[in-house]
């Protein structure tokens, strides 16, 4: 078998500025050029096509869900590879294999499920409103910071944590995709170990606390839910708090990315935020095409178990794939106008922006609703909404997350 293609002549251009920004025409190339093609040396290999991508999902013995390292920038610009060690309290929910993942979900899905969510609908709008009031009466702003507090809000509901802690849930939420941003040196390394292990403490001792509820409550929260898996002996505590981790980083940052990606486009698409005005009912459209086109998430890893092939291209155990969900969205084997904004798609869930198989994003509902939320009422309470020519929006220094750095708007 032959060893893939690299997927650039500059190993280090995935991690670039300029890729960052505009990381959809990077993966056209590599799709077009190789359905898995190699980074450098790394032994990361990008696979850019739907089809591939469904392949090495229904795989399982071959390749990992689990963590095993990451890609980052070394201070040449090059990529490399930092490897992490495997904990049953790293490998939770989307980086866990079954029969553990299994189990993390048939604990974590209750406190997920679309009646529990819907539930949730008249507190996220009260948050949503409360949170606009001001940045609608000034004007527009930095949309960043609304993006940022209304998920962490939720989340921190849902986990059944002190409202009074929101900014402290804010900055662990945001911080969830830094170590795969690729772009992350030692001393950024050594500050999120110890922010990572502030939160756990924090989680940890809420953990204990839920312990003692009542389980005849009928508010229970996911520590709630998380604490009995413990008790019945079906999680370890550091998973149950590794679960919750995941949660702010999944439930926060990645809802986060979509508000702030949906926002942008209603900014940059006034005849289209003219017809969500007059065709409200079509908004759930408006979100699942922002899914499909801005995923949140860009990328998740998977690892080689074992010697394979995929697609005619050498694997070997200690390789890790790159499933690019934004290029397989983008695919025009699978999308008609696949660059297009489009809200008359046949099926507008079509798309791997909330992952595809048994890691399907858990709180996918949930981030939903949230969208929906925020774009309904900004646009009800707006007659126009448009981008800061004076100063344009910025993305997140991150290969991994697609989410906004600052992102002026102007309203009126």
């Amino acid at each position: 078998m032959n060893r893939a293609p690299t997927c650039s002549e500059n190993p280090g251009e995935l991690l670039t500025q300029a890729v960052i920004e505009d990381p959809h025409s990077f993966f056209k190339q590599a799709r077009q050029a190789s359905s898995v093609s190699r980074v450098g040396e790394t032994g990361v290999h990008l696979v850019s096509t739907w089809e591939s991508i469904v392949e090495v999902l229904g795989r399982e013995q071959d390749f990992s869900a689990n963590l095993t390292g990451v890609l980052f920038r070394d201070p040449e610009g090059q990529p490399t590879t930092f490897d992490l060690p495997a904990t049953d309290g790293t490998q939770v929910i989307a980086t866990a294999d079954d029969p553990d993942h299994a189990i993390h979900r048939k604990v974590a899905k209750p406190r997920l499920s679309d009646r529990e969510i819907s539930r949730l609908e008249p507190l996220i709008r009260a948050w949503t409103k409360e949170a606009l009031s001001p940045w609608l009466i000034k004007g527009g702003g930095d949309f960043v910071p609304l993006a940022e507090i209304i998920p962490a809000q939720v989340i921190g509901h849902l986990l059944g944590l002190p409202a009074g802690d929101v900014e402290h849930h804010r900055t662990w939420a945001m911080m969830g995709g830094e170590i795969l941003a690729g772009d992350i040196n030692q001393d950024g390394m050594q500050s999120l170990v110890i922010e990572t292990a502030r939160m756990a403490n924090y989680l940890g001792e809420h953990l204990e606390k839920a312990k003692n509820h009542q389980k005849s409550s009928d508010d229970l929260t996911l520590l709630n839910t998380l604490a009995d898996g413990v008790e019945e002996g079906l999680l370890s505590t550091s998973a149950a708090t590794g679960i919750a981790i995941v949660m702010f980083g999944a439930g926060g940052e990645s809802t986060s990315a979509l508000i702030g990606s949906a926002v942008r486009t209603l900014a940059e698409n006034p005849s289209l935020a003219d017809q969500l005005r007059r065709e409200p009912e079509t908004i759930p459209r408006f979100i699942e095409e922002t899914l499909r086109l801005e995923p949140p998430f860009k990328f998740h890893y998977r690892a080689v178990q074992r010697e394979c092939e995929l697609d005619g291209y050498a694997l070997f155990p200690g390789d890790r794939l790159m499933l690019l969900w934004a290029s397989a969205n983008r695919d025009p084997e699978i999308f008609e106008d696949p660059d297009e904004f489009r809200l008359d798609r046949k099926h507008p869930k079509h798309h791997m922006s909330f992952g595809r198989g048994m890691h399907f994003c858990i709180g996918s509902q949930l981030a939903r609703l949230e969208g929906r939320i925020v774009v309904e009422e900004i646009l009800k309470q707006t007659h126009h909404i448009g981008l800061n020519p004076q100063t344009p929006p910025e993305y997140a220094r991150s290969i991994f997350i697609r989410r906004h750095e600052s992102l002026p708007i102007v309203i009126d």
